[in-house]
């Protein structure tokens, strides 16, 4: 009997899930490790310290800004596995893909604590929002099509809804906090912080509950 490999490659969900988890914690330690400590011989009182302490604050808010972000989306795809039951070769590829913008992350991380004052650095950032949220969204959609979650019914409607609306309405915002750096880029940064800090803590949700 002839099998076809792309019909049975890609079902097992614990090894995607591992590599995601991975590929996660591993992002999450290389933001740090791009913040420099100041070189010792070049500070030899109080105030030098002080002034080289500051001069690391863009790279320390860019670190929490992109803490969050990897928060954030691990919570997203950790909640979309745990509706997600079955897989297929086409459903991992899309993990994969996404998990490549999560790689990438503390690249895009360092170019914007390097340059804070440029729009571009936003631009490549909020890019890299974008492609992680449309990334997560199409693999829902996937999953969602092909039947793969454990529920199903009105349950599974629900649950589609509320997974997609999370999705959207963040992205849309995030979209609104980047376009904010044609005004002042130190705006978009603490407009972006502020969705996170509400999509990581659901201020809002806890209101209308």
């Amino acid at each position: 009997m002839k099998v076809d490999y792309n019909r049975i490659a890609g079902k097992k969900i614990p090894r995607i899930e591992a590599i995601s988890d991975g590929v996660f914690a591993v992002a999450l330690t290389l933001l740090v490790l791009d913040i420099k400590i100041p070189a010792k011989l070049s500070v030899s009182t109080e105030t030098e310290l002080w002034s080289a302490f500051i001069i690391l604050l863009p790279q320390l808010l860019t670190y929490f800004l992109s803490f969050m972000t990897l928060g954030i989306f691990w919570t997203g795809l950790t909640v979309q596995h745990s509706y997600i039951e079955k897989s297929d070769r086409d459903l991992n590829w899309i993990c994969l893909f996404f998990l490549l913008f999560v790689s990438i992350l503390p690249f895009t991380t360092a170019f914007l604590g390097a340059f804070v004052t440029f729009r571009i650095a936003i631009c490549v950032y909020w890019f890299n929002i974008l492609m992680l949220g449309s990334l997560l969204y199409v693999h829902w959609h996937y999953a969602y099509k092909h039947k793969f979650l454990n529920i199903e019914g009105d349950e599974a409607r629900v649950v589609n809804k509320a997974v997609r609306n999370r999705i959207v309405i963040a992205q849309s915002l995030y979209a609104a906090g980047a376009l904010l750096c044609f005004i002042n880029t130190w705006l978009s940064i603490a407009s972006i912080i502020l969705v996170q800090l509400n999509y990581a803590f659901a201020f809002f949700s806890k209101r209308n509950r």
